[in-house]
């Protein structure tokens, strides 16, 4: 009989940010390596995610870190600013600040959808209850037993209980003792009092919990008093970030009083160099807990009590809109700020007389508590650990020892399985209550929680693995290996569902790699509807766990185009290495797809598709991608007979169905090419995923033809957008088409142009991931009049990668100054532009667009001399009469 064992179960105790990033790691880890788990979250909270710090519903408390910053996952910095956009407001920036409701809501919903993924996998408990004291098995196991009279144990348990509770002691017993002194300002119910009326109220501590209280408390009448013994309020976030800089020099191996002249010289540097002290500040972040721990226990000491305050008040900062609102109130004088300590206090008649350190005396309503979390942790479940000796105050007596997490006990052992993140590591990291470190740790901890598990539950591990259509093998299941193989199909064919069965893939395997990263790739390249971003990082994180050679190397090449980094070469390396990876193929060749890789031109492109023959041998795919680069050589007769080849093994073949079209086009055979390519469209086209592409090939030779009633019917019928085409699509094909009958004077009356801008989202206009959609988002917002969002887009592509940079830059600058009328201007640049077009990727009828309107911009100047000359040119690589009337009209 085999022995059925339990799944591991793992308690989180807290359910605030902390605890909710561990379960939300616990659960995507544990579902991407298929290990099964029982996961267990404690805490009386009626939802998951917020804690005290997101509970406030007031709309004045921000996030102190932009929401660029604020990401649930280390590896998809973007995550939280693309939630905010889906969830009402599409505006939103990574440097703008987000209320801190709206991140609790984030973290709640980010941990529910992870729950939802985990099904089959992960099985989870919520009980709202409290932990009040940790005992263990004999078998090491933790039991820990509840506030409602239950125990429960577990194999492995995390302590995410936040900060400790703040410590009164600094308050005379006579002010501990009265009911209005507010201990704990963020439970629930606490602020009743001081709402209620308008009597002036101190606030003890100057931090961000300060800030924040005075906001609320604000209003005519009332004089808000905050107290600390250094009187320094936090500094605020910049309006624009000045900069980046490295860390300086001098950093290791450094005592204190090194450390502190190797500071202080760097925010000089930062000062000189950016006007701003924030950069260098901000370039010591990923140093501070090797910083820390490179220190003496003297030495932190010395640092809490000379820098201490200094280093909080300028690390953690305001939102830049709280600190115009404490500056209004300062200047108001509804808040005023004192240096000092509370030495008495004295009720009398409903008020409190209170007596400072320096001497003078406040009459107020009410006192509130505002020094921040306590140093030892003081609440019945750390009180049983500590008595039991599970574990001790870590550093300073700050927080708990720990090693890597893991909890200490008093014999210096971390081998039971008890762990913490966040602030119970304080004492040991100094730096580490803030979301962008307690994240990190989240991820680790998880990873850490599930290794010993992987080699037991997880993948099965077999000699033989499941393979591609080319014969590649995948680190998958068999179920999820079909669904991967019918999207490759579909993207190998040129159809429609390829996005789908790739979901349906990594739905099936979540640890799948190659499935994440062809989304993201169609997500990229061709506008399907993918979080790019988060398909990437689930890529990356599968990779690392689970994937061979071949398999991270193709998701190196993806992470690499999306980020614009040197994705070309890589690609080139990676099909050097595997020319039978036929995604990876597609995504190289400039064809209907993909824009494919950019610096290279035509000869070295089919080189590239040549050196990989022998791996395909005559297959379909191959052959119609074959016969696309020798009509872009000008070898059409040869392309014509490779695409019927390829189309006779494979009549669906969307890639050898383009290649003729370009044939039919550059011979010039214009009749005959729309009527085979409206025939095919409404046929085996039915399901191709471009078909508007299809119909815009034969729009061209509708336009070619001089025939313009016929391009409008086309358009409206095939190409509108919003009804027929969105997204790219629309951008690519039916803008570009508008503007070319534009030009030619085939399109008379008003230029639906809008049209086509209101179907593509205004990121994909302004800031293009690719070089080849930047060129046509430049000519869809030169077709609409759009120079503002010209100069966006010019604007962006300067910061972009080098095409962007040496093409788009100045192909906006040449449109923008044809949409003023400036015709000498704009011809001149565009003619400079022709010979490196070829760079932004596409086809050479595709890039033509830009050669048109260089024509255009010639007549329009007057240059009809140069205008004649280049329809010559035109007319002697193929016949067009719209090109002959064009000719004939122009003035001798």
């Amino acid at each position: 009989m085999t022995e059925v064992r339990e799944p591991h179960t793992v308690a989180v105790v807290g359910a605030g940010a902390a605890g909710t990033l561990t379960a939300v790691q616990l659960c995507e880890t544990a579902t991407r390596r298929r290990t099964p788990l029982g996961l267990v979250l404690l805490d009386p909270a009626p939802e998951a995610g917020r804690g005290a710090a997101y509970a406030t519903r007031d709309p004045r408390h921000r996030l102190n870190v932009p929401a660029g910053g604020m990401s649930c996952y280390p590896d998809d910095p973007g995550h939280f600013t693309r939630w905010l956009c889906r969830h009402g407001e599409p505006s939103v920036t990574a440097a703008d600040f987000a209320t801190r409701y709206r991140y609790g809501a984030y973290l709640a919903d980010t941990l529910a959808q992870a729950i939802v993924r985990a099904q089959g996998t992960v099985t989870v408990r919520r009980l709202r209850t409290r932990a009040e004291s940790c005992t263990g098995t004999p078998e090491g196991r933790p039991t820990l037993h509840l506030a409602d009279g239950g125990h429960l144990t577990v194999d492995s348990a995390v302590l995410a209980t936040g900060p400790a509770a703040p410590s009164p002691t600094w308050a005379p017993p006579a002010l501990r003792a009265s009911a209005r002194f507010v201990a704990a300002p963020w439970a629930t119910g606490a602020l009743d009092g001081p709402l209620s009326d308008t009597a002036d109220v101190l606030l003890v501590g100057t931090g961000l919990t300060a800030v924040d209280l005075s906001l609320t408390l604000d209003r005519p009448g009332r004089t808000v008093h905050a107290l600390s013994r250094s009187g320094l309020l936090p500094q605020p976030h910049a309006l624009t970030p000045a900069g980046q800089m490295g860390a300086p020099e001098g950093l290791d191996d450094a005592s204190l009083g090194r450390l502190r002249r190797a500071v202080y010289r760097h925010i000089s540097r930062s000062v000189r160099t950016h006007g701003d002290w924030r950069p260098a500040l901000d370039s010591l972040r990923p140093h501070t807990a090797r910083l820390w721990e490179s220190l003496t226990p003297e030495d932190r000491a010395e640092f809490l009590a000379r820098e201490g305050a200094l280093w909080n008040t300028h690390r953690h900062r305001m939102a830049p809109a709280t600190a115009e609102s404490v500056a209004r109130a300062r200047t108001a004088r509804r808040l005023t700020v004192h240096t000092g300590a509370v030495t008495d206090a004295v009720e009398h008649d409903g008020s409190l007389r209170v007596t400072l350190s320096n001497g003078r005396t406040l009459h107020v309503g009410w006192v509130i508590d505002c020094t921040g979390p306590g140093r030892r942790f003081d609440d019945p479940l750390w009180r049983s650990l500590f008595a039991s000796g599970a574990a001790v105050p870590g550093p300073l007596g700050m927080g708990v020892a720990t090693r890597d997490g893991r909890l200490l006990d008093s014999e210096g052992r971390a081998d039971r399985p008890l762990f913490t993140l966040g602030a119970p590591r304080r004492g040991e990291l100094w730096e580490t209550t803030a979301i962008p470190e307690i994240r990190v740790q989240a991820a680790a901890l998880a990873g850490q929680l599930l290794a010993p598990l992987t080699g037991r539950t997880g993948r099965p591990r077999t000699s033989r693995r499941p393979v591609d259509g080319h014969g590649l093998a995948l680190s998958t299941h068999a179920e999820a290996a079909a669904a991967y193989r019918s999207g490759l199909n579909r993207v190998l064919k040129v159809r429609a569902g390829a996005e789908d069965a790739f979901a349906r893939a990594v739905a099936l395997d979540p640890g799948f790699a190659l499935g994440h990263a062809a989304l993201a790739l169609l997500g990229h390249e061709c506008g399907a509807a993918v979080d790019v971003p988060r398909a990437l990082a689930e890529a990356q994180r599968s990779a690392r766990e689970h994937a061979d050679e071949r398999e991270r190397s193709f998701v190196d090449v993806v992470t690499r185009r999306v980020h614009g980094d040197d994705g070309d070469t890589a690609l080139v390396r990676h099909l050097d290495a595997h020319p039978a990876d036929a995604l990876a193929l597609a995504a190289a060749v400039p064809t209907i797809a993909f824009s494919g890789v950019t610096d290279l031109d035509d000869d070295h492109a089919l080189r590239l598709v040549e050196r990989t023959t022998p791996a395909y041998d005559g297959h379909w795919f191959h052959t119609s991608l074959l016969a696309f680069l020798r009509q872009e050589q000008g070898r059409l007769h040869e392309a014509g007979e490779l695409a019927h080849r390829a189309l006779a093994l494979e009549p669906a073949s969307g890639h050898a169905v383009h290649a003729l079209a370009h044939v039919h086009y550059e011979s010039g055979v214009h009749e005959a090419g729309r009527d085979w390519l409206d025939g095919w469209v409404s046929g085996q086209g039915r399901g191709a995923v471009h078909r508007a592409h299809f119909s815009w090939h034969i729009a061209l030779h509708e336009l070619a033809l001089d025939d313009p009633a016929a391009v409008r019917r086309r358009w409206f019928a095939q190409l509108a957008p919003g009804r027929v085409v969105t997204g790219v699509r629309a951008l690519v094909d039916s803008g570009s088409l508008l503007w070319r009958a534009r030009l030619s004077d085939s399109w008379r009356g008003e230029l639906p142009a809008g049209d086509v801008l209101d179907t593509v989202a205004r990121d994909v206009l302004e800031r293009p991931a690719t070089a080849f959609t930047a060129l046509h988002a430049a000519v869809a917002l030169a077709a609409a009049g759009d120079l503002a969002a010209l100069h966006r887009l010019r604007d962006h592509a300067a910061g972009a990668d080098a095409v962007q940079r040496e093409v788009i830059v100045p192909l906006c600058e040449a449109f923008a100054a044809l949409v003023e009328e400036r015709f000498h201007e704009a011809a001149r640049g565009l003619d400079g532009l022709l010979p490196v077009l070829h760079r932004v990727g596409g086809s050479a009828a595709q890039r033509e667009v830009v050669e048109e309107t260089l024509l255009y911009a010639l007549v329009s100047a007057g240059r009809c001399d140069a205008a004649r000359r280049l329809l010559d040119t035109r007319l002697d690589r193929k016949e067009a009469p719209r090109d002959r009337r064009m000719r004939a009209g122009l003035p001798a």
